[in-house]
């Protein structure tokens, strides 16, 4: 048994095809399946079925892929511990950051990132917060960005910065005269909302939950994206919430019909995510010590008064 062995069962069991596996693994296709069928002759146990298309792992090979990660995350650990002890940061360096954070959050520190760490390949993806922890747990990626609390036994969270929420309102709306808002003048069927999935939605809803001006929604609207709640607000179909950061990408006409929250405000908790491995910790700390200096001009938070992160009313 060998560790090249065990990431060709990782790759067919990810790719559930194995000449995909073989691409992303670099090899022929033949050599990946002679050495997964040397494997499985040593072991004398079937780890695929190879009858069903998409080929499946039998109930044994669950068991076996489970334990292969784990060996291999410590293979690695080998070569995360020498590159420690020479102070190399490099290598490849995998992450991943929720749709309401990455346009804002990305552009801030990526040019800076790379420029101090030219040895770091950086591959980003933009995941939700169920997809970071399932990958997060499954060492596909190293690292992710998203709003906590979660508490995830296996995962380790680093607050990097508390965003604020701010109050979308255009004209003629009930709240457009008040020069600030505050929970209380929430209410849910008044709101456009983020598409389900999202975790900036769910953190509204906990928001309005704390209102007692909630009435059934007149109609069902969900979104993708903060652009285009802008635009419905703007044409008289309601307010929307936005994060902190992305109220500074607004263009000046936009700008007049935003509304920040008496004290103390509603904002959600972001941080940096790993395994508890702590697999290429050194990348982790150099990256988040990148944002922490970037993101520290854009949110003054140690001047905010917020509502406690541990608090439902904390996205």
């Amino acid at each position: 048994m060998t560790i090249t062995q065990l990431n060709y069962v990782l790759a067919v069991a990810k790719h559930k095809n194995f000449t995909k596996a073989a691409e992303h693994s670099f090899v022929t296709q033949p050599t990946l399946s002679m050495q997964i069928q040397k494997l499985e002759d040593e072991l004398s146990i079937k780890i695929f079925d190879r009858s069903k298309k998409p080929i499946e792992l039998t109930e044994v090979g669950k068991k076996i892929v489970a334990q292969a990660k784990n060996i291999v995350n410590e293979s690695d650990r080998i070569t995360d511990i020498i590159d420690q002890e020479k102070g190399f940061i490099g290598g490849e360096y995998k992450i991943g950051i929720i749709p309401t954070i990455m346009p804002t959050l990305l552009p801030m520190f990526l040019k800076t990132f790379i420029e101090k760490h030219p040895k770091v390949q950086l591959k980003i993806k933009e995941l939700t917060t169920s997809e970071i922890i399932k990958q997060l747990n499954d060492g596909q990626i190293d690292a992710g960005i998203a709003a906590t609390p979660l508490t995830e036994e296996n995962l380790i969270e680093r607050p990097l910065y508390y965003e604020p929420f701010v109050g979308y309102i255009p004209k003629n709306h009930r709240l457009t005269d008040e020069k600030t808002i505050s929970i209380a003048d929430l209410a849910l069927e008044d709101i456009l909302l983020l598409e389900d999935g999202h975790c900036f939605r769910d953190g509204i809803i906990n928001l309005c939950s704390a209102s007692k001006n909630n009435n059934p929604k007149k109609f069902q609207l969900e979104s993708g994206s903060f652009e285009t709640l802008i635009k419905l607000a703007d044409e008289g179909l309601g307010m929307t919430l936005l994060p902190y950061l992305h109220s500074k990408q607004l263009l000046k006409c936009d700008v007049i019909n935003l509304k920040h929250f008496n004290d103390p405000k509603p904002a959600r908790e972001v941080s940096l995510l790993y395994h508890k491995s702590e697999l290429k910790i050194q990348i982790t700390n150099a990256l988040k010590d990148t944002i922490d200096n970037v993101v520290r001009g854009a949110i003054a938070f140690h001047d905010l008064n917020i509502i406690s992160p541990k608090k439902k009313h904390i996205l």
